[in-house]
């Protein structure tokens, strides 16, 4: 969808910091609104998906469970 969205878990990552869902969630919504910064009249909308994203991706990652890492 986005090429500057980037897995955030195991094994594509050791650590994911609330930075790096935060920025996901951004890219997200400025894709789907076409936005990349969206006028004021838009901003307060635009700033509550951003958190949804954000809280929706960080509830994703907290229940995934991966079942088998790659050795290395």
């Amino acid at each position: 969808m986005c090429r500057s969205i980037k897995t955030l878990r195991p094994p594509y990552v050791e650590s994911v910091d609330r930075g790096d869902i935060q920025a996901a969630a951004l890219q997200y919504v400025r894709k789907v609104s076409g936005f990349r910064a969206p006028a004021e009249h838009n901003q307060a909308v635009f700033e509550e998906a951003v958190q949804a994203v954000a809280e929706a991706t960080q509830k994703l990652l907290e229940g995934l469970v991966v079942r088998q890492l790659p050795m290395g």
